[in-house]
């Protein structure tokens, strides 16, 4: 037996030590209430929360790693991403009653993209001219040869739908591709998606918190007049950063970058929100468990890659370094 003295004996209080089974109790209590809210968001987004964050910081991750140290992966996964885009805007079409072709679709799709990386702009162009070519003929053709009957309205839509398709998805992502392949391209293109992401976490949140005026209640209900303030104070302080840090721009440019990104990106989500009411979806897919589909997610970046192409050449002039 010890003859130490306590710690009651020296005149200091015993502090008791939590037990293992008090400790899991409050682990368990706080998942249960991050549970419960995280509930509540869903209810009122549509979104799972937990799985949207880590799925979005694993998709950031590799943008961001390909960006940094090397160019052509982010042009793999761009890639990727415009034909899973392509595929899943074509099969929405097709369960609205259009006759679309996916394989000819995806064919043009891979032409595009590749022409924005490998050849001069003027002949990325032309790519685009003869993937939209391809895709009307092959339609036509494939009409001719199914004879059901289908009148010549319907079938004109068929046609403008198929070009359309191409426009949308991979003549606007190959846009990116265009700027990753300008002087200081990498830093640009990073620039503009951390804009539009932050435009878009701004719009999420405020509009979380604070949103009661819908801002297109016809279109999306959800959105709300809130909730683009606080994408507009996101974006734009985002811009002032990267045009200081990043971009070696005078800070005012930065007000120009992130308003004009901010414009493109609202209209792109909107844009996206409007075709879907229109299809009667609610999502393109249920690939990216918390966003939706792959188109989903490009909605507010595909137009806001063309703003930023433009950006480039108006604003490098003023660069500082």
């Amino acid at each position: 037996m010890s003859d130490a003295p306590s710690d009651s004996e020296l005149g200091k209080p015993d502090v008791p030590v939590p037990s293992a089974s008090a400790f899991e109790q409050q682990v368990a209590h706080a998942r249960a209430e991050f549970d419960q809210a995280n509930e509540r968001i869903k209810a009122r987004t549509g979104r799972d929360l937990l799985l949207a964050i880590a799925i979005g910081l694993a998709i950031g991750g590799v943008v961001f790693v390909s960006l940094v140290f090397v160019g052509w992966p982010f042009a793999v996964f761009a890639l990727a991403a415009t034909l899973l885009g392509t595929f899943e805007l074509t099969r929405a079409l097709q369960g609205a009653g259009r006759h679309l072709d996916i394989v000819p679709l995806l064919i043009a799709g891979t032409v595009v993209m590749a022409a924005a990386w490998f050849l001069a702009p003027s002949l990325h162009w032309v790519a685009l001219f003869a993937s939209i070519a391809f895709v009307v003929v092959w339609r036509l053709v494939a009409q001719m040869s199914a004879r059901d009957g289908r009148r010549y309205g319907a079938v004109l839509d068929d046609v403008l739908v198929s070009g359309f398709v191409v426009v949308y998805v991979p003549f606007l992502a190959s846009l990116a591709l265009v700027l990753l392949g300008q002087d200081q391209g990498s830093w640009w293109v990073m620039a503009f998606l951390i804009v539009t992401i932050a435009a878009d976490t701004g719009a999420y949140a405020t509009g979380l918190l604070l949103g009661k005026h819908p801002m297109a209640p016809k279109i999306s209900p959800k959105k709300t007049w809130e909730g683009f303030a606080g994408a507009a104070l996101f974006a734009v302080a985002a811009g002032i950063l990267l045009a200081w840090l990043m971009l070696g721009l005078p800070w005012w440019a930065g007000i120009i970058f992130g308003a004009v990104i901010l414009g493109t990106a609202t209209a792109g989500d909107l844009g996206e929100s409007f075709l879907k009411r229109d299809l009667g979806i609610k999502d393109m897919s249920s690939w990216l468990p918390g966003h939706g589909g792959v188109l989903d997610r490009l909605d507010s970046i595909l137009p806001s890659a063309g703003a930023a192409l433009a950006l480039y050449y108006l604003l490098t002039p003023l660069a500082v370094i």
